[in-house]
């Protein structure tokens, strides 16, 4: 039974895995819906072949419900193994979200033309919030790893604050993407590009969309850095709810923003709209934007060709 509860037996020293009965159902409900979404993501990963955003699909938390509906089964005898498999799962999922994220915005700004409103230039944007990214995925992982060797609980306790270490490197970058990207925003409102109007794509909608993924990811990272700041024995580890409600559903919210409103609709392919730029101006950009939607479009030789 999820909620408070104190009765479990100490794993290391006064370290409790649990301190509820992880919920069975919601464990199913949330690990089904999960997959649900995965396979959604998957199947637009192969179609559209947007193959920057796998870290995205390798990020969804199914596995790690999974982990949860077992250790679910095993109440009251956790296993070990379990608590480190569904809490590595579900903590590091929303860097690899945060990854494909990041490189979305980098994308569009080149798409449109707007280099110029760019905060960090676009050649480096991706490079530094991935970078970032990766050093918050290493220290979550190293913290993780020193929870499966942790023997007394002030090594737990240790284990707990690289973790931490690693959610405080994520809010920072992401604070910093999320200004970044309404700096932008701004920018561009202001000052249209001549691309900005002449391409089809709906661009707009998809900085509306990072914006809600951003916001839902801030919010549970914030959510995570407080719950292991607090330690342990706080009511937020108390309460599976918490972790249900602040952490499960914000990220499978993220997954419907992005099912709902995929890059691929306005991204793929946006190196050659760039090129036809150069070289056939903004009715090019237009038309060759037309063709990477999947239209077909008048060939060179007066044929056609498709997408």
């Amino acid at each position: 039974m999820a909620g408070g509860g104190n009765s479990h037996e100490t794993a290391i020293g006064e370290f409790k895995l649990y301190r509820y009965d992880p919920n069975l159902a919601a464990n199913i409900v949330f690990a089904a819906i999960f997959v649900v979404a995965a396979a959604g993501h998957v199947f637009l990963l192969w179609r559209r072949k947007i193959w920057y955003f796998i870290p995205f699909v390798i990020g969804f938390e199914a596995i790690g419900y999974i982990g949860r509906i077992i250790a679910a089964i095993e109440a009251p005898d956790f296993g070990l193994g379990t608590y480190i498999l569904q809490t590595l799962l579900i903590l590091l999922g929303p860097a690899l979200f945060a990854a494909s994220i990041y490189m979305i915005l980098g994308r569009m700004i080149r798409l449109l033309g707007a280099e110029e409103y760019a905060v960090v230039r676009t050649k480096w944007m991706t490079k530094i919030f991935v970078t970032g990214d990766v050093l918050s995925f290493l220290l979550q992982s190293a913290g993780g790893g020193l929870m499966a060797k942790a023997k007394t609980p002030s090594e737990m306790k240790m284990a707990e604050n690289v973790v931490l270490g690693g959610l405080g490197i994520q809010v920072c970058f992401f604070g910093f993407f999320i200004i970044t990207a309404a700096i932008f925003h701004i920018r561009i409102i202001k000052n249209p590009t001549r691309t900005s109007f002449s391409i089809t794509s709906p661009w707009r909608t998809h900085i509306l969309a990072l914006y809600a993924s951003s916001l839902l990811i801030m919010v549970r990272s914030v959510f995570r850095m407080v719950e292991f700041g607090m330690g342990n024995d706080s009511f937020l580890m108390e309460n599976e709810w918490y972790l249900l409600g602040l952490d499960g559903i914000l990220m499978f919210l993220v997954a419907v923003i992005f099912l709902w409103s995929h890059p691929s609709r306005a991204l793929v392919g946006y190196k050659d709209v760039l090129e036809s730029v150069g070289s056939g101006g903004e009715g090019g950009a237009a038309e060759s934007f037309q063709m990477i939607q999947g239209e077909r479009v008048p060939a060179a030789d007066g044929g056609e060709e498709d997408a």
